[in-house]
């Protein structure tokens, strides 16, 4: 505003306001004088409560800032936060938002509400709707129906034991009468809502809650063997590995199954002393069969030792404790029985040593009917400087022609 002409009276729309005057290096004047004083402005209209939600904040003057919240199971169709607007006019900058019950969605809380579309009012026709109820591992869900009315058969929920359209069902419902409470055994649960094209209803409103699940048995300790897994709840897996001698007798994984009691998928494996069998490692320990218990009576068992090209092979008895002559173990200087014999070994001793000239030993153990008894059989490979012949015609045990590998 310039020049000598009064200006007209002045209302500001907010509750702050900027004066700046200013002269230049010309013509000096009387200047001006003003006075001021405050007005109460006009607030925001009260904005409306959404249904099924709740309003935060009861000042509605300009910059004055109200927040919204919905019910457990609506989601907030909207802005969550509106601020009432400077202007002649006083008005908000967003509309208030909707609460509203939709189709389907993710759950990740530890307790929370699914409805049906809609809700409390009527679901709509030809609807799919699914949730998931997604939870941390070793826990699973108490489901509660609070309201449930569907046109009877034709449209119904599933609740679902697991993420998929596959996983099972354990429980599907229809009609009128409320359900009873239902527990998942999976950290994941689906919730399948289906309506058809006529008869819609209420639908329904339920409740779940987390529930911590039992881990299923610990599989420790594993005798002559050892187990590989972090953890032993639903879902999560262990592996199981023997030690050199023994043979895994059963499944070498084992996951923890779903359910009400907590339960591998198969029994736990054992670790066993086979009896025979074919060996291709560079070293290692044949046991009796039942190692370290007592071996059975009347076994016929045979090992068949094979090292690469080459190489010979150094047998140490470390430990034989059998029924003389009547349990003994034979060995062969080769694949068959027709090969040379290296020994017949029986009763109690140890020290006892065989070595082969070629990189094959079969090797056999008998016990009668009566008196177990218990071995173990260390063996290595050697590497032959000279050929397999002169190591076979020298019995060479001595470093300066084999090297013990």
């Amino acid at each position: 505003m310039k020049g000598t002409t009064v200006p007209a009276l002045l209302n500001s729309t907010s509750n702050q306001l900027y004066l700046h005057f200013y002269s230049d290096i010309s013509v000096s004047a009387a200047g001006f004088h003003l006075e001021y004083k405050t007005v109460g402005l006009s607030s925001c209209p009260e904005p409306a409560v959404p249904g099924n939600g709740l309003k935060i904040g009861e000042r509605y003057l300009v910059n004055d800032v109200v927040s919204f919240q919905c019910e457990p199971g609506y989601a907030l169709q909207g802005h969550s936060h509106i601020s009432c607007m400077p202007g002649t006019v006083r008005r908000w900058n967003y509309p208030p938002p909707l609460c509203i019950a939709q189709c389907g969605g993710t759950a990740e809380e530890m307790e929370g509400v699914i409805l049906s579309p809609g809700f409390p009012g009527n679901y709509p026709s030809n609807m799919d709707c699914s949730w998931r109820i997604s939870l941390p591992v070793g826990f699973g869900a108490h489901i509660q129906f609070l309201n449930f009315s569907t046109e009877p058969n034709h449209d119904f929920i599933e609740i679902r034991n697991g993420p998929y359209d596959t996983s099972n069902v354990i429980g599907r419902f229809s009609g009128t009468e409320i359900p009873g409470s239902l527990l998942s055994t999976s950290h994941e649960t689906t919730v399948y809502f289906h309506s058809d094209h006529s008869q819609n209803k209420p639908g329904f409103k339920l409740e779940y809650q987390a529930y911590e699940l039992q881990e299923c048995p610990d599989p420790e300790p594993f005798a002559n063997g050892i187990v590989r897994g972090a953890g032993y709840n639903v879902g999560q897996s262990v592996s199981f590995e023997c030690l050199p001698g023994y043979q895994l007798i059963g499944h070498p994984v084992l996951t923890c199954q779903h359910g009400t009691n907590r339960n591998w998928d198969h029994s736990l494996p054992r670790c066993e002393v086979p009896c025979g069998g074919n060996i291709t490692t560079q070293n290692g320990t044949v046991y009796s069969p039942g190692f370290p218990n007592p071996y059975p009576n009347s076994q016929d068992c045979t090992w068949l030792i094979t090292m690469s090209a080459g190489y010979g092979i150094h047998l140490n008895f470390t430990l034989l404790q059998m029924e003389p002559y009547n349990d003994f173990i034979t060995i062969w200087d080769g694949p068959q029985q027709t090969a040379p014999q290296l020994g017949m070994f029986t009763g109690n001793s140890v020290k006892k040593s065989a070595q082969s000239s070629s990189n094959q030993i079969l090797m056999k153990f008998h016990s009668d009917a009566t008196n177990g008894g218990i071995f173990a059989i260390y063996f290595y490979g050697l590497y032959c400087s000279l050929s397999s012949l002169i190591c076979a015609i020298l019995h060479v045990q001595m470093p300066a022609l084999c090297t013990h590998l």
